[in-house]
């Protein structure tokens, strides 16, 4: 179920954010996809978050115009890291959820923006004022998404399973 569930969601997240994609462009920076691999290494854990962030990450690339891969790589990253801290400290609450969607956004432009880099692919310039926008934006719908599922019938039933299952 929880396979499913999370199949369903990255499927959504590719959907919804290549089809806004057109109209709004990524100037805005809205990883939904990104989004998703955090909520699910935060809920599920860093084998989750790594799996997901593998997986909608390849997806993601071979739907995009960049080098296959790089994309998958920092998602990957970010997912486990983002699992290993779910799993050492407490994020309930809206501000270390805020700090962690925060901080991955922030990790997984680094990591994009630095391979291409190192592979000498493309050039961004000065992209410190692109990165920490997105990044806000990225940690508010996580913030939303965290919000609208928790509020979801048995939402608090499937967090304490999933906390048994990682313990």
């Amino acid at each position: 179920m929880k396979v499913a569930g999370l199949v369903l969601a990255t499927a959504l997240a590719l959907a919804v954010q290549s089809s806004i994609g057109r109209y709004v462009g990524s100037a805005a920076g809205l990883d939904l996809v990104l989004i998703v691999v955090v909520y699910s290494a935060l809920t599920f854990g860093p084998v989750s978050g790594l799996l997901s962030g593998t997986i909608a990450g390849l997806v993601q690339d071979a739907m995009s115009t960049g080098i296959i891969g790089v994309g998958g790589l920092a998602k990957t990253v970010v997912g486990f890291a983002i699992g290993i801290v779910g799993t050492q400290f407490i994020v309930e609450h809206p501000l270390p959820r805020f700090v962690v969607f925060f901080g991955a956004s922030l990790l997984h432009a680094v990591l994009f923006i630095g391979v291409y880099a190192v592979l000498g692919a493309r050039d961004f310039g000065d992209p410190y004022r692109r990165i920490a926008l997105p990044a806000a934006i990225n940690a508010m719908v996580g913030l939303l998404v965290f919000k609208v599922v928790d509020s979801l019938p048995g939402a608090e039933e499937r967090r304490h399973a999933s906390t048994r299952m990682r313990r």
